[in-house]
């Protein structure tokens, strides 16, 4: 792939990122960067970097795709429903659990993405937000 300067904009903005931007907010951060960055060519380079496996992508079931560096570790995520905070996290716990499920079912697990979805426990009483 043919790095452009603002392709190389786009990337420094996904690696600096400590949230899981979507593509708008791509588009902001990087055209605060370089003003001539247009929405379109966000949209183009983030196809390429996902096709390279450069990028994850997720749905976390708001509505838009959000993206992250691959990770050099593996992590799960935790989404905020109220406010759509995304907080990363590792169980060694849900790991060894997952890789006992597979075995009696009688698979190698080679592969997993978990997502957990949750409200802050002292907002118990106001339910999932919509």
């Amino acid at each position: 792939m043919r790095m452009t300067e603002q392709r190389r904009v786009i990337a420094r903005v996904i690696a600096s990122a400590d949230d899981h931007p979507d593509v708008e907010e791509l588009h902001r951060r990087a055209a605060a960067v370089d003003r001539r960055i247009s929405i379109s060519t966000v949209y183009r380079t983030v196809k390429l970097f996902e096709d390279a496996g450069m990028i994850e992508r997720h749905d976390f079931r708001d509505g838009r795709a959000r993206y992250e560096p691959v990770p050099e570790e593996h992590h799960d995520h935790l989404i905020d429903l109220r406010s759509g905070r995304v907080i990363e996290f590792r169980s060694e716990d849900i790991e060894k659990l997952q890789e006992i499920v597979a075995r009696e079912l009688g698979f190698r697990l080679v592969d997993h993405r978990l997502e957990l979805y949750g409200v802050p426990l002292d907002d118990k009483d106001k339910g999932p937000a919509r």
